[in-house]
C-alpha cells in the first residue's frame, strides 16, 4: 500500500481518478452483493374481502388502470406516503389508495408500492376479490369498490407478536403503555403526517422501540381513536413479549426491543408470528404466512454502505481536487468559461438562419405584436417550425448580459412551460426562438363562440391541471423561482394534442431591473388578472400567480372573460358572478352552456371552489400551487370554504387589445406608483407581461 501511495504523486489527473473510481466501485459492489438479496420488500400480511367480480368485466379492467397509478415511479403527487385515486364510473368505480411508513424514503416506497400493486391481485392473494389490503413492512395498498377515504375504519386487522418474552412484564409493560401513549400524541400534533416513531429506557441495557402511525387522510382525532383501541388491544395478542404489532386498515403500532426503523442499524431481530383477530378473518387466513421482518438488518447494511463509499468518495475529492485542481487553477477557471461560452454558442442561431426561416420577417409570417416586439412564424431547413419574437431595439441591454440571461431561461423545461430553443444577436438585433404551438392560444378557442366546442370537459379539465402542473414548476421545482405576473388565456398556448404550455415566463428579466423579489415601483399586468395586493400597491408573491390562476380557471369553466364580462345586470365582473352563485347554492350556472349537460358534476364544483379559494381578497387564505394541485387530483382532500372575491372597482367596458398567440404579444402599459387608480387609465389596457427570477 506505502508503494502505491507513492505511485499516486506522479500519476496524471486522470489516471489518478480512475484509480479513485476503482476503488469506490470495488467497495461498493462488495456491499451491492452483500445486500441485494434483501433489497426486496417483505410481504406482512392480506385480506380479500367483499364479493368477487367476474375476469374481463369494467370493474377489473379498471382496477388494471387503478394500480398502476398507485404504483407509478414518476407519481408526484403522494404526500406524506400517501396517496389516493379512482378508476371508471359508478358501479364499477375503483378506489384505491397507498400508504408508506413514514420513515422511508420515496425511492424505498415506490419500489414497495410497485411490489404490492402487482401482488395484490395474484393468484396467490386476491386474484378476483372487489375489496382487498396487503401490508408489506414499508407499505400498505388497498381497493375498493366503496368509498373508503378520509374514514377510520379499524377492522379487518392482524396481530404479530415476537415469540420470545420480556425478563420482567410488570415492569416493562407500564414503560411500554407510556412509550406509546406519547407517540400517540406526538403522531397526532406532527403536521399532517400522522407518524411517530421514539425510544425509551427498558433497564440500564436494553431500550424498548416504539411506532405509530395512521393514513394521512384521516383527522387526527380519528387517528387518535384509530391508535388508542389498537394500543387497548396489546395486553390480549402480545402481553409479556419482547415485540408486538397491531396492524389497521387506518392505523398501525409496532413496538421491539432493537431498533426496526430504517435509519437505525440494528441486530438480527428474533422471529414474529401472526396471530391475526378471529372475528375478521376468513377461514383461510389464519395460515396465510409466517413473517420475520428485516428492516433492522436492511438498515446496519445500508448505514455501511453509506459510510464507507462516502469515506472513500471524501478521500477522493480532496486528492483529485489537490493534484488537479488546486495546481491547475488558472488553467481551469479558463476551462469554465469556455464551457459557459460553448453553452451559449449551442443555443445561438444566425440572424441568416432565422431570417430564411421567417421568409425575412414577412407580413404573411407574422403572428402577433407587443410591447416588446413582433411574434413571427418561421420554418427551418431541418423542416421544423419556429415561432421567433423579434425584440424592441430600446431594451438598452448589453449582447452578453442578454445571452446570460437566455442561457439561464432555456434550462426551464417542462411539458407545460413554452419552450425556449434559443436565441440570435446581430447588431442591434435579438430573436428568441421557440417553439411553435399550432393551435395558438387558450382564448383564440375559449372566448370563440364556435371554437369553444372544441375545449369539452376533459379537455378543459386537462388544461386546468396542466396549467397548474407548470405553474407549480415555476414557484416551487425549477432551478429558478419564478413569479410570472401576467397568467392569462392568452398567455396559455395549445400544442397539437390541445396540452397547455405556459408562455411569456422569464422573459421579462431582459428588461426591466426596476424590481425586487417583494415589489415594485412599476406594476404592470393585465386588468382582471391582478391580485389587488399587487395592482394598489405593488406587492407581489407566488400568491399573486395564484391570484391569476384562480381568475383564469372560472374564466375556463365560464367560458367567459374576467375584464369583458357581459352580465353588467346581474354583477359587475365575473369573480362577483361566480361568488353570488356560489353562495346561491347555484354552481352550476356558472358552467359554461356547452358544459352543463356533458361535464363531470363533481369535478366541475370542486374546480369552481378552488378558484374561489384562489381568488380570496386576504393573501394568506388563497393557498400555494402545491396545495391547489393536491386538492386537483384527490379528492379525498378537503377544501376550507371560500369567502367573498377581491373585488375590482373601475369600468367594465370590454376591451380587446392587439394580440398574437405568442408571448407578451399585446400593448405594454404599466401603473406608476405615484397615481391613484382613477389616474391611472391604464389599468384596462394593461397587456404585457413581468416575471421575477432569481436562483434558488
Amino acid at each position: 500500500m506505502y508503494c502505491m501511495i507513492i505511485r499516486t504523486k506522479n500519476m496524471g489527473c486522470f489516471n489518478l481518478l480512475l484509480f479513485f473510481i476503482y476503488l469506490f466501485s470495488l467497495s461498493s459492489l462488495l456491499i451491492i452483493q452483500n445486500t441485494a438479496a434483501q433489497a426486496q420488500p417483505v410481504y406482512v400480511y392480506h385480506f380479500c374481502l367483499g364479493s368477487n367480480y367476474t375476469t374481463n368485466s369494467a370493474f377489473q379492467k379498471n382496477l388494471n388502470i387503478l394500480l398502476p397509478s398507485l404504483s407509478s415511479p414518476n407519481n408526484s403527487r403522494i404526500r406524506n406516503g400517501y396517496y389516493n385515486s379512482t378508476a371508471g364510473r359508478n358501479p364499477d368505480t375503483v378506489y384505491g389508495s397507498l400508504q408508506c411508513r413514514g420513515d422511508i424514503s420515496s425511492e424505498d416506497c415506490q419500489t414497495c408500492a410497485e411490489t404490492a400493486a402487482k401482488d395484490i391481485i395474484t393468484d396467490e392473494r386476491c386474484p378476483t376479490s372487489k375489496q382487498a389490503i396487503i401490508w408489506y413492512e414499508m407499505c400498505m395498498i388497498r381497493y375498493s369498490n366503496q368509498y373508503y377515504f378520509n374514514l377510520m375504519q379499524d377492522s379487518p386487522r392482524v396481530y404479530l407478536l415476537n415469540v420470545n418474552n420480556v425478563t420482567d412484564p410488570v415492569k416493562f409493560n407500564p414503560i411500554l403503555a407510556d412509550l406509546l401513549n406519547d407517540l400517540v400524541k406526538k403522531a397526532i400534533t406532527n403536521g399532517s403526517s400522522n407518524f411517530a416513531t421514539a425510544d425509551t429506557s427498558f433497564n440500564d441495557f436494553q431500550k424498548v422501540y416504539g411506532l405509530v402511525q395512521c393514513t394521512t387522510d384521516i383527522l387526527p382525532r380519528r387517528c387518535n381513536e384509530c391508535l388508542v383501541g389498537a394500543i387497548s388491544e396489546l395486553p390480549n395478542c402480545c402481553y409479556g413479549k419482547q415485540g408486538g404489532r397491531v396492524i389497521r386498515p387506518s392505523c398501525n403500532l409496532r413496538y421491539e426491543l432493537y431498533p426496526f426503523a430504517q435509519s437505525a442499524p440494528t441486530p438480527s431481530p428474533p422471529p414474529l408470528s401472526p396471530f391475526p383477530s378471529p372475528p375478521v378473518l376468513q377461514p383461510s387466513s389464519t395460515n396465510t404466512s409466517t413473517t420475520t421482518p428485516n428492516a433492522k438488518g436492511n438498515s446496519s447494511i445500508l448505514a455501511i454502505s453509506i459510510v464507507i463509499p462516502s469515506v472513500i468518495a471524501a478521500l477522493a475529492t480532496i486528492a483529485f481536487w489537490f493534484f488537479c485542481f488546486r495546481r491547475k487553477r488558472t488553467k481551469t477557471q479558463k476551462l469554465v468559461n469556455v464551457d459557459d461560452e460553448m453553452q451559449s454558442t449551442e443555443l445561438q442561431f444566425n440572424f441568416s438562419t432565422i431570417s430564411g426561416a421567417t421568409d425575412n420577417f414577412s407580413e404573411a409570417n407574422k403572428l402577433g405584436e407587443g410591447g416588446f416586439g413582433s411574434v413571427y412564424k418561421g420554418t427551418l431547413s431541418d423542416g421544423q417550425e419556429i415561432a421567433v419574437k423579434r425584440l424592441s431595439k430600446n431594451s438598452g441591454q448589453g449582447a452578453q448580459e442578454f445571452k446570460n440571461e437566455v442561457t439561464l431561461v432555456a434550462k426551464l423545461q417542462h411539458r407545460n412551460l413554452v419552450r425556449l430553443l434559443g436565441f440570435c444577436i446581430d447588431g442591434e438585433e435579438k430573436l428568441l426562438v421557440y417553439e411553435f404551438m399550432p393551435n395558438g392560444s387558450l382564448d383564440q378557442f375559449l372566448f370563440d363562440p364556435d371554437k369553444c366546442a372544441h375545449l369539452d370537459w376533459e379537455r378543459r379539465y386537462k388544461i386546468i391541471g396542466g396549467i397548474a402542473r407548470g405553474l407549480l414548476y415555476l414557484h416551487e421545482e425549477s432551478r429558478l423561482k419564478i413569479i410570472h405576473r401576467d397568467l392569462k388565456a392568452s398567455n396559455i398556448l395549445l400544442d397539437t394534442d390541445m396540452n397547455p404550455k405556459i408562455g411569456d415566463f422569464g422573459m421579462a428579466r431582459l428588461f426591466v431591473v426596476d424590481q425586487t423579489q417583494a415589489n415594485t415601483n412599476r406594476v404592470v399586468g393585465t386588468y382582471g388578472y391582478m391580485a389587488p395586493e399587487y395592482a394598489m400597491h405593488g406587492q407581489f408573491s407566488v400568491k399573486s400567480d395564484v391570484f391569476s390562476f384562480g381568475v383564469l380557471v372560472i374564466e375556463i369553466l365560464s367560458g367567459q372573460k374576467n375584464n369583458c364580462f357581459q352580465e353588467s345586470d346581474v354583477s359587475q365582473d365575473l369573480l362577483s358572478y361566480a361568488w353570488r352563485h356560489w353562495k346561491n347554492g347555484s354552481p352550476v350556472e356558472l358552467l359554461d352552456s356547452t358544459l352543463k349537460d356533458t361535464c363531470s358534476r363533481s369535478e366541475a364544483m370542486r374546480c369552481i371552489h378552488i378558484g374561489l379559494l384562489c381568488v380570496q381578497e386576504n393573501v394568506a387564505d388563497r393557498p400555494t400551487m402545491p396545495t391547489v394541485l393536491l386538492m386537483l387530483n384527490s379528492h379525498s382532500v378537503s377544501l376550507d370554504l371560500p369567502s367573498a372575491p377581491a373585488f375590482f372597482a373601475g369600468s367594465t367596458r370590454c376591451i380587446e387589445p392587439k394580440s398574437s398567440p405568442y408571448l407578451g404579444q399585446s400593448e405594454e402599459q404599466g401603473i406608476p406608483q405615484d397615481k391613484s387608480p382613477d389616474e391611472s387609465a391604464a389599468w384596462s389596457i394593461n397587456e404585457t407581461s413581468i416575471s421575477e427570477l432569481y436562483p434558488r
